[in-house]
């Protein structure tokens, strides 16, 4: 599926509205990373993943992993909007019985392929399930999506050495940089810079873009595509993005808006 950049736009916008619907009704979630990651996903669902929303299991899908976890309610809207399940039932999120909980649940929902919950670990399982593909021979992609906060875990750079040694052109992460975290921003905490050295320095493609540009990121998985390395793609996002008293506050990593804050951001959301 791939569509007109105009298309893409409308695309992240119902994301992202649907995003505050759910947290408004669940009054609880995370918004800064998932608004913040509507643009990369609108471009992987709509124009680069091979993938078939009625058929979830299909042999030949390329698979998305989402390590980061705390940010599925933007997996769920645009699971929803490409039609792996009613949208309807976004307003179950984090309810007892909702196969939206909190952290997507692998086998819970169609569209989710990884249990994700601590941080650090979804670097991993995208490794092994890349090498395993490549090693039978199929021509499958992985893509993982990873918070820059997680790679403060060890386990994500034994990860990042795995996949440059086997050379795991098959794989494509692409880091949510939006430079906060659950205690503040990135760099006050633990600084990760410079990560695109130290990326490179693990023998992987690096790239760079404004991971809030759609055509950026399309570019950026094309051009992961044709290499022989695995490929990091640093997005670099406004957290909150598309909500203004959202935008760039830590506050808001784990904060759900009142019903008048979520009226408030649905008005500037408006198509």
């Amino acid at each position: 599926m791939s569509l007109s950049l105009p298309q893409l736009e409308e695309k992240a916008t119902l994301i992202r509205q649907d995003i505050i619907t759910m947290l408004d009704a669940a009054q609880s979630g995370h918004p800064g990373g998932a608004l913040g990651m509507a643009d990369m996903f609108a471009a992987l669902y709509f124009s680069v993943l091979n993938h078939r929303p009625t058929e979830p299991t299909w042999a030949g899908r390329d698979f998305l992993l989402l390590s980061n976890g705390h940010t599925c309610p933007v997996l769920y809207a645009t699971l929803a909007e490409a039609g792996y399940f009613p949208k309807q039932e976004l307003a179950t999120l984090r309810q007892l019985g909702s196969r939206l909980q909190g952290h997507p649940h692998r086998g819970a929902l169609a569209g989710v392929e990884m249990t994700s919950g601590p941080l650090g670990l979804g670097l991993s399982q995208a490794a092994g399930l890349a090498s395993a593909l490549k090693l039978d021979g199929k021509l499958n992609r992985v893509f993982a999506v990873l918070s820059d906060g997680e790679h403060q875990e060890g386990q994500t750079w034994e990860a990042y050495m795995f996949a440059g040694a086997r050379k795991l052109g098959n794989l494509t992460v692409l880091i949510d940089r939006n430079n906060i975290q659950i205690g503040g921003y990135v760099e006050d905490i633990m600084p990760i810079n410079s990560l695109k050295d130290k990326l490179s320095a693990f023998n992987w493609q690096v790239l760079e873009i404004n991971g809030n540009d759609l055509m950026a990121v399309i570019t950026a998985c094309q051009e992961a595509a044709v290499s022989q390395l695995p490929t990091a793609i640093i997005c670099n996002t406004t957290p909150g993005e598309g909500v203004s008293f959202m935008e760039g506050l830590p506050k808001w990593h784990g904060t759900p808006p009142t019903h008048q804050q979520a009226l408030a951001a649905l008005e500037e959301l408006k198509l």
